[in-house]
């Protein structure tokens, strides 16, 4: 047994499984009908020469339409080829069956004369047909599954895509803050580096996965805000309130984040003094989230500068694909006051 035909029988393992079981219950039934036995007909007169000849002409037959003419022919399109072999590969079947195969078991009898194409048919067709039918089943399962598990796939990169798109956004932001205050030889360089610090260490090493535990993404809330909260100093009023976090559950990472971020970053680029920030969040006992985020801003040109399409059109997406129909997103911006209303069904922390 050569080197391909091993791996052809490993790839293949299942479906060689599954058409040998569909052979032998394709010929228990033929083999019954021949003969108009019932179920009890004693098991050893199923497998008489005669029976399992004419069935391996109808199999022989069957396979050649299912792993030659199906995928060279009627699966690269060549319909009008298709039909034609299928045609002749049937009369071939009829003329095995009845100038060869019948002239040996019953030349007395079925093989002295031609019932008629139409007797043939009947007889031959019904065998071909289901063994060809629960190819298509096979088939049709197989890429089913195969189409579920490329949207996974999909899926997956997209997630990874976007979690991606988060991390050198916040870093490349935040460093700039941080040369910023090296330069000026702020006394608040070394807390800004510990919390930064904490920050990285969790989106690197805690959230690879769709989702972390509730507390742990709280306590990562509380990092950033104290990072931003380090860069503000007196020059504003930042309001967190977390209450009522029920615990054993779990959220998708960096989610919150980017509304959070997005509030300090429209703020600061438009004002120097008086910057109000609110953000509050509460989980009910039932895993239900109520997350709202708020801050002020002035008209400015520098919020027409920042970066677009990265931060809420990104959130909404993995919303939309960890949360689809579990979540409710409002956006509001009126009177210089931008607000996200944000509430979501959460998961069962997994133990």
């Amino acid at each position: 047994m050569t080197v391909n035909m091993l791996i052809f029988i490993k790839k293949n393992c299942k479906e060689i499984v599954f058409q040998s079981v569909v052979t032998f219950f394709l010929y228990l039934v033929y083999a019954i009908n021949q003969e108009a036995y019932s179920a009890f007909t004693d098991t050893a007169q199923k497998f008489i020469p005669y029976k399992i000849s004419f069935f391996a002409n109808y199999m022989f037959a069957a396979y050649c339409i299912n792993y030659v003419l199906l995928p060279k022919l009627l699966f690269k399109g060549k319909r009008f080829y298709f039909m034609g072999s299928v045609v002749v590969l049937i009369i071939a079947v009829i003329l095995i069956d009845e100038f060869f195969l019948e002239q040996i078991y019953f030349p007395k009898t079925r093989g002295a004369y031609f019932p008629g194409i139409l007797f043939s048919l009947v007889e031959t067709l019904p065998i071909i047909i289901l063994f060809v039918g629960c190819k298509f089943a096979w088939d049709f399962d197989t890429k089913k599954r195969e189409v579920e598990r490329l949207k996974l796939f999909v899926k997956e990169s997209e997630l990874q895509f976007l979690k991606s798109q988060l991390n050198p956004h916040f870093l490349f932001n935040n460093l700039n803050n941080l040369y910023a205050y090296a330069l000026q030889e702020s006394p608040k360089t070394p807390s800004i580096i510990l919390e930064l610090s904490a920050v990285l260490r969790y989106m690197l090493y805690d959230c690879k996965a769709d989702y972390v535990a509730l507390h742990k993404e709280i306590d990562h809330l509380k990092s950033f805000i104290a990072l931003y909260e380090l860069q503000i100093g007196s020059r504003g009023v930042i309001a967190v309130s977390f209450n009522n976090l029920s615990s054993g559950y779990s959220i998708a990472p960096l989610i919150l984040m980017v509304f959070i971020e997005n509030a300090f970053k429209h703020s600061t680029s438009s004002q120097s003094v008086d910057l109000k920030i609110t953000v509050d969040m509460a989980v009910s006992k039932e895993g239900v989230l109520t997350f709202s985020c708020k801050n002020d801003y002035l008209d400015s040109s520098n919020t027409d500068n920042l970066a677009q399409g990265i931060g809420l059109e990104n959130v909404q997406k993995r919303l939309n694909l960890l949360y689809p129909e579990k979540f409710n997103l409002e956006i509001t911006d009126i009177n210089n006051r931008f607000e996200v209303g944000l509430n979501m069904n959460l998961l069962k922390k997994q133990e």
